[in-house]
């Protein structure tokens, strides 16, 4: 199937366009956003030189669904899903920011633990750990949101001293982060699955805050099967997971990890199909729902167009 990597669209009254790692945002009457999830992945702030089929379409379809399953906790910026790929919603002024939030010591965390550190972005960090143990209590660990390379760890005084956000704003934001990470790992539990970790985008419109971008997607969270995770722990074994860490994890074995120098492993199609069906995989275990693919001759990005501007035509 084909890979949407790159899209060219001219929506009516499209006034921008911003391109990011995943996602192409056009911006329509400096009011709206139509944010057109592609295939394009990326890993260690790289974006990889194949997209995966059907990977848009999954994480635009999961986002959507905790958008609404969390609304109730907080405004968030979606209005409508026209498209399997597309969310059109509320133009926001973005916090400079990443909510990340754990419950559990792994990925990052667990590489800054292993190195020795005990205090992440100004959080303590228990002694006595091992990778992948769960918190006495999910911990907040921002990053500063960075217009090239790699987000940096950030504590909660140094967004706050620094105006990133200001304080009001910041702990509003905080206890929206806590709300809806516990909402994710209710909902994740009816799965058999334990929401490990995940970060939120934050904005404000006319004063008011709103979650967002995605939320609780394989990109942006990680997942563990709650099926064995306490054996696993205690004998210290991987646990099995559903997130894009399997995607690092195969870089990093053939040598590659964002730095200088380094060059991306080889996409082989049987790879590319491999991360395919890895991600339908997550779909259907995190919505317990069975991921539909489009039909292997339509015209995605026509499909795409029409959607999006008969929704325009008609909506806004």
């Amino acid at each position: 199937m084909e890979a949407i990597v790159k899209t060219d669209f001219h929506f009516p009254g499209q006034t921008g366009k911003y391109t990011g790692k995943v996602r192409d945002v056009y911006d329509i009457n400096w009011e709206y956003l139509v944010m057109v999830v592609t295939d394009r992945i990326s890993a260690f702030d790289v974006i990889l030189p194949e997209g995966i089929p059907c990977k848009g379409q999954i994480l635009n379809q999961i986002a959507a669904k905790f958008l609404d399953a969390t609304a109730d906790l907080v405004p968030n910026w979606k209005i409508a899903t026209p498209d399997p790929m597309v969310t059109v919603g509320h133009r926001c002024e973005p916090f400079k920011v990443e909510m990340v939030i754990r419950g559990y010591l792994s990925g990052h965390a667990w590489r800054e633990y292993k190195a020795g550190k005990r205090t992440i972005c100004g959080v303590e960090m228990p002694d006595g750990m091992v990778e992948n143990q769960k918190f006495p209590e999910p911990i907040i660990t921002p990053t500063s949101k960075a217009a090239e390379g790699h987000d940096e760890d950030i504590s909660k005084e140094e967004i706050i001293a620094s105006g990133l956000v200001g304080r009001e704003d910041y702990e509003k934001i905080e206890k929206y982060t806590r709300a809806i990470y516990k909402r994710g790992t209710e909902m994740a539990a009816q799965r058999g699955l334990i929401l490990v970790d995940t970060k939120y985008e934050f904005g404000k419109k006319d004063g008011q805050i709103y979650l967002m971008d995605e939320i609780h997607t394989p990109d942006s969270s990680r997942y563990f099967y709650a099926e064995g995770y306490e054996e696993r722990l205690a004998k210290g074994e991987k646990q099995r997971q559903l997130s894009k860490e399997f995607v690092r994890e195969w870089l990093m074995a053939n040598g590659f990890q964002g730095q200088a120098g380094q060059k991306v492993p080889e996409m082989t199609p049987e790879i590319v199909n491999g991360i395919t069906e890895r991600y339908i995989e997550l779909y259907e275990n995190i919505t317990g729902e069975r991921f539909v693919k489009p039909a292997e001759s339509s015209d995605i990005l026509k499909r795409i167009e029409d959607n999006v501007n008969a929704f325009l035509k008609s909506a806004l």
